[in-house]
């Protein structure tokens, strides 16, 4: 099969590497000028997909773009009006997950129940109205132009935290055009996430639960991050899907959706109050769900694609995987070398050094490699071994599964700790709250059986 992989950061890298060892052929443009030296060595770049479209019709039916993003779904609609078969999103797709209001009143259109959300283009305004309704609200803003670490979950109930950062952001709010961000009301409970996979017309059967680790620290402290970590299943999901996912389901074979889909969601004593989509594969969401896939991403998407080809084949139990990172992540990589131009910096640790393994020659047995899923690496072109490669610092993504999450909690931390990067830093608490409370609340309230029967 061709695959042609489009995207901003080559996030979708470990996917491609894959698909390349199966025996695909496999060529990826990475569109961020910071982010090309991502999986140099490693897989093929191109410069200008475009030039490459003829390439996959050649293939036929074998031929399949893969888009990472979700805010290009009109151009993923565009491209499948020609004739070509797109695994991404669509039009929909991008405004649920961009523009969250819109998707706050697609999932009351639906019928599932939301909390209060309100939508915002000025922090006065935004002020004047917490003044007006005291509580603890969840600043986020629009769209991908910033990275999560701006967001920010309220803590203080008469709302003066939120206040205070938002009078910061207003005063030194330096571009032309207005924020766009949402207020939206702070619930406590589970937080679970809820995705499967969209062939055009239907959910395929295999559907995920996950729980995400966003912040930086364990114990759930410091600021927040993409992703650092998360606990995934494809069992006992069929109760969250069927209240949320999918009633989806008609407005996404309208729109022409071909993709991951995933719906952030609270749950407690009250009911599910959904959150947020996010309407292509998650990162690091991907790469952790391997480690429960039959098989390959080359049959997962060819059945994507297929639009009536058979079921996902998953196993059961629990997959865990742990974000491995280096300054400056979580934020951009500012320059490589110091004033100098010969010391490195701390961020030049994201661009350049020498990854290493604790093993036997330094090396790690074809069970561990396999669960190790590269993202910000490249293969040094004189020595061949393996450096950094990256704008964030996100090295990679070690995992590991079990019948139960414990059990998955310990392997992907036992390979987590067989990668040697100067100044490596991950959580070794992946897990520990649905350990600890979540799974039990979860099966108190019926929505993960006590079995873990789909």
């Amino acid at each position: 099969m061709r695959f042609l992989g489009i995207g901003d950061w080559c996030d979708l890298g470990d996917m491609y590497l894959r698909l390349a060892a199966a025996g695909h052929e496999v060529r990826v443009h990475v569109g961020e000028a910071m982010a090309t030296g991502s999986m140099t060595g490693m897989v093929e770049r191109i410069e200008d997909w475009r030039e490459h479209l003829a390439w996959v019709r050649e293939s036929g039916p074998d031929g399949l773009i893969v888009f990472e993003d979700a805010k290009s779904g009109t151009l993923h609609d565009d491209l499948r009006r020609q004739g070509l078969k797109v695994i991404g999103g669509s039009a929909l797709g991008a405004r649920l997950e961009g523009d969250r209001a819109f998707g706050q009143r697609t999932m009351r259109d639906v019928g599932m129940r939301t909390a209060a959300t309100h939508g915002f283009d000025d922090y006065a305004a935004a002020i004047a109205f917490i003044r007006d309704h005291p509580g603890r609200w969840v600043y986020k803003f629009d769209g991908d132009r910033f990275p999560s670490t701006h967001n920010y979950v309220g803590e203080l109930v008469d709302g003066s935290d939120v206040i205070g950062l938002l009078d910061h952001y207003r005063a030194s709010w330096r571009f032309v055009d207005q924020p766009r961000f949402v207020l939206m009301e702070r619930l406590d409970g589970v937080e679970v996430g809820v995705g499967a996979y969209f062939d055009g017309s239907r959910f395929l059967e295999a559907v995920c639960l996950d729980w995400e680790h966003k912040r930086f620290f364990p114990g759930d402290l410091g600021e927040l991050t993409g992703e650092m970590g998360t606990l995934v299943t494809y069992r006992g999901a069929r109760r969250l899907f069927d209240d949320t996912l999918a009633h989806m389901a008609p407005l996404l074979a309208a729109s022409g959706y071909c993709g991951y889909i995933n719906l952030n969601t609270i749950v407690n004593d009250a009911g599910v109050w959904p959150l947020e989509f996010t309407c292509r594969f998650g990162y690091p969401g991907f790469a952790i769900l391997d480690e429960l896939h039959e098989d390959g991403w080359d049959v997962i998407l060819a059945r994507l694609a297929a639009g009536s080809g058979p079921e996902i084949r998953t196993r059961p139990g629990y997959a865990v995987g742990v974000v491995l990172t280096v300054p400056p992540f979580p934020r951009l990589r500012r320059s490589a070398l110091g004033e100098s131009g010969g010391e490195a910096t701390e961020d030049g640790l994201a661009l350049g050094t020498p990854i290493s393994f604790r093993g036997e020659r330094g090396e790690l047995g074809d069970d561990e490699r396999a669960r190790l899923h590269y993202a910000e690496v490249a293969r040094h072109p004189v020595s061949g071994r393996l450096v950094t490669s990256g704008v964030l610092g996100y090295l990679m993504v070690a995992t590991g599964s079990g019948p139960d999450a414990r059990s998955a909690q310990r392997q992907a931390n036992a390979l987590a700790g067989k990668v040697v990067v100067p100044n490596l830093r991950y959580r070794t608490d992946i897990g520990e709250r649905f350990i600890a409370r979540d799974q039990a609340t979860l099966r108190r309230l019926g929505y993960l059986p006590t079995d873990d029967a789909r």
